[in-house]
């Protein structure tokens, strides 16, 4: 894969000189991602180019929103919301008023929104420093659970053309009691890679993002980095999520007429176990490519296709390089060894007010097998159906979702874990793997400009494994063990093995300090009740943080 990314690299240096401007991307951040999606289910059929299924969106894109959403700002919260955007996108917009008028030492907080920043005709940068302190208690646990990281967040452009961003954090932590379960079980932290113990029930870990990205003409970017991505317009992707930590890629987004095309190619880890000293990590591939289409001003559908897998000696399969093919028929063609994936989805606004949105997942399908009922195992599917409902009930600010996620059991699971649909140990799509039913509520409230109020409710229905005499019955909700360990051929059905109902309530308050600077008060709620009661969990915790230039670190499985 290396050669390929270093001929794409010098056909993009050598490239014509009509390259446009080229914008980073912000940060996905949910709370901010909340504030641009209201915008865009107000006025997206303004801005039609802002396609929001792959995410993180372009900085310019967002300046352009907040413009449009400035200019018809009714109330106080949205002439604040709109002017947050704006100023935190402000070397993509003339309308930002970001001027400090108390810089520190000169040099610091020139604007209001950047520690440090150099703006000229050839080159901008933007220095923000990371912070992130929590603390809280949980009645599971003896002692204090808390975050400690400090980092630096640095983005730029250089020419006009090309773009910049990386993000540098140093952890430790010690999570609530059903955090720690997770990590014992798959012996990784949620959304990190490699990690150390820190002192008694602690870890210690470092977070590491960048990219560079560069215009290839008007329309057509590429982009190189270490990063996550989401693709979806839900709560929840069972296409590709950000749960599992930041890998290797390159991306390339084409966006002309009514189309978005994004092709990505990813080097993920396919194994991870800790001890045995300096070693490389086993690796294996994704690509994924996605086609978005404009039906309307206010309706999107897309179609995806992904393939997982691994060669020899860490090898890429030069063939699904090739951007605009079907994967499957090279994956047949191949000998059919690799993990294909393919599906659609939607996103359809409705009167400026309501978003109607949706995803479908086919890991296998048989149109026989599926029209006979009999739960045959490889009817492996999951589907999503969501809505929004933005100022709802006439009430300014107010803000509802309810999403549906039903995933079968032994979906994203393959024959080994160089072609599962996992990175580094962890889900590449939802958190909680397969063999589940979900539903999610969500009530965002901003009362005053300052303070948002967060309300969320994820009621799950899922089967767990059986644990018998050291062995495990795989009854398909762990997308790390091999299909090939099936407990039975047909008669699957969601929630089959140990059938546990689970309820995780999260009430936050968040009030934003000055800009980017946010402290959070939260309360969880967790009630899980299995069928065998030694699986039954209550959980209550409670934590207080101060976040300076990053999002909420959510553990929501």
């Amino acid at each position: 894969m290396t050669r390929s990314i270093l001929c794409a690299l010098t056909i993009a240096l050598l490239s014509g000189f009509a390259a446009q401007a080229q914008d980073v991307y912000v940060p996905y951040n949910r709370d901010v991602y909340h504030w641009i999606d209201r915008n865009q289910i107000k006025y997206g059929d303004q801005l039609p180019s802002l396609q929001t299924a792959v995410r993180p969106f372009g900085r310019q894109d967002v300046a352009e929103l907040a413009e449009i959403s400035a200019r018809n700002a009714r109330t106080t919260v949205d002439e604040f919301n709109a002017t947050y955007l704006l100023r935190d996108n402000w070397n993509y917009t003339d309308q930002e008023n970001n001027e400090s008028d108390r810089p520190i030492l000169k040099y610091f907080y020139q604007n209001k929104t950047d520690l440090y920043h150099y703006e000229s005709n050839d080159f901008t940068l933007r220095v923000n420093p990371v912070l992130h302190l929590e603390i809280g208690h949980d009645n599971q646990t003896d002692g204090i659970r808390y975050v400690n990281t400090r980092g630096l967040q640095i983005e730029g452009s250089i020419d006009e053309r090309f773009g910049f961003y990386t993000f540098i954090g140093e952890n430790q932590a010690r999570f609530p009691g059903y955090v720690n379960d997770r990590i014992r079980r798959d012996g990784v932290v949620p959304h990190e890679g490699f990690w150390k113990g820190f002192k008694e029930g602690g870890y210690d870990f470092i977070t590491a993002r960048g990219y560079l990205n560069y215009a290839l003409s008007k329309h057509v970017e590429i982009q190189l980095g270490h990063d996550r991505h989401f693709i979806g317009d839900g709560y929840r992707s069972l296409v590709y999520s950000d749960y599992a930590p930041p890998a290797f890629f390159l991306k390339l987004n084409t966006r002309v007429w009514k189309l978005h095309y994004m092709n990505l190619f990813q080097e993920l880890t396919s194994e991870f176990r800790r001890g045995g000293g300096d070693r490389l990590l086993p690796k294996k591939y994704m690509a994924l490519h996605r086609l978005g289409l404009n039906v309307t001003d206010n309706l999107n559908i897309g179609v995806f296709e992904q393939i997982v897998f691994a060669r020899d000696k860490g090898r890429f399969e030069l063939q699904y390089l090739n951007p605009v093919i079907f994967y499957r028929a090279i994956e047949q063609a191949l000998g059919s060894e690799d993990n294909a994936m393919l599906g659609a989805d939607f996103r359809w606004n409705i009167y400026n007010r309501v978003q109607l949105y949706g995803q479908l997942q086919l890991d296998e399908f048989k149109l026989d097998e599926v029209k006979s009922g009999n739960g045959w195992w490889a009817n492996k599917q999951a589907g999503q159906l969501g809505a929004k409902y933005i100022d709802a009930f006439g009430l300014s600010n107010l803000d509802l979702q309810g999403e549906v996620n039903i995933i079968r059991p032994y979906t994203y699971q393959h024959r080994s874990s160089v072609t599962n649909y996992q990175h580094y140990r962890q889900p590449l799509a939802h958190p909680m793997g397969a063999n589940l039913a979900e539903f999610i509520g969500i009530i965002h409230y901003q009362p005053i400009p300052r303070l948002m109020l967060t309300g969320k409710a994820i009621a799950t229905r899922f089967g767990q494994d059986i644990i018998a005499g050291g062995d495990t019955l795989n009854y398909g909700g762990n997308v790390l063990l091999p299909y090939t360990t099936r407990v039975s051929n047909y008669g699957n059905e969601i929630a089959q093995g140990i059938t546990t109902n689970q309820l995780h309530l999260d009430l936050t308050a968040t009030f934003q300090l000055r800009h980017n600077v946010f402290v959070d008060l939260k309360g969880i709620l967790r009630r899980t009740d299995a069928e065998e009661n030694i699986l039954d969990k209550n959980t209550t915790f409670a934590s207080f943080a101060l976040r300076w230039n990053i999002p909420q670190r959510l553990h929501e499985f």
